[in-house]
């Protein structure tokens, strides 16, 4: 971890941003159900190394932001995973695996979360803050507590946008499904 500089932040509050990660991590993975060999050290690990290949292009202004960038970063990392798993399952990549080991892969989920990612970039373009609290909510793994003090909203707000936020995603999603 200390070989990583993050431009613009006291060193001394990376424990702490790192500790965050986790934390988002866990929560996501969490709900991802039964089946998933992705852990939550992992995606964060694999978050900080993507983050640091481009820490020469950024600086971040405060904790806040970086954690935003850092889910950003998540969500990608789970996109491609996902991605590749449906490829996989469409006989996209075929191999030879144990049976034992193909059942622990769990597909169900990456579709959802494809379909998820796709709503969320047409929700970007349309409303960027409702867009942001999705990310940090569903791939950042916040509470509406959390993601108030992250964007600095009211709780109430945060709750107000992610009730519309998840209705206007149900409502987009929902034909695919």
């Amino acid at each position: 971890m200390s070989s990583f500089e993050v431009s613009g932040l006291p060193e001394d509050i990376l424990p702490m941003i790192y500790s965050q990660l986790r934390r988002m991590a866990a929560a996501r993975m969490g709900a991802a159900g039964a089946g998933q060999t992705l852990q939550p050290t992992a995606l964060v690990h694999e978050a900080w190394l993507r983050l640091s290949a481009n820490r020469g292009e950024r600086a971040w202004n405060d904790p806040s932001h970086f954690c935003a960038a850092a889910a950003e970063a998540m969500r990608h990392i789970l996109i491609d995973r996902a991605r590749q798993r449906s490829r996989i399952k469409r006989w996209g990549d075929q191999e030879r695996v144990p049976m034992a080991e193909a059942e622990q892969e769990a597909t169900g989920d990456d579709e959802k979360t494809l379909l998820i990612d796709e709503a969320l970039e047409r929700l970007k373009t349309i409303d960027p803050v409702r867009a942001k609290i999705v990310l940090l909510r569903f791939f950042g793994g916040l509470s509406n507590q959390e993601i108030a003090q992250e964007m600095s909203l009211s709780e109430r707000s945060v709750e107000r946008q992610w009730s519309y936020a998840r209705a206007w995603l149900y409502r987009e999603i929902r034909p695919r499904l």
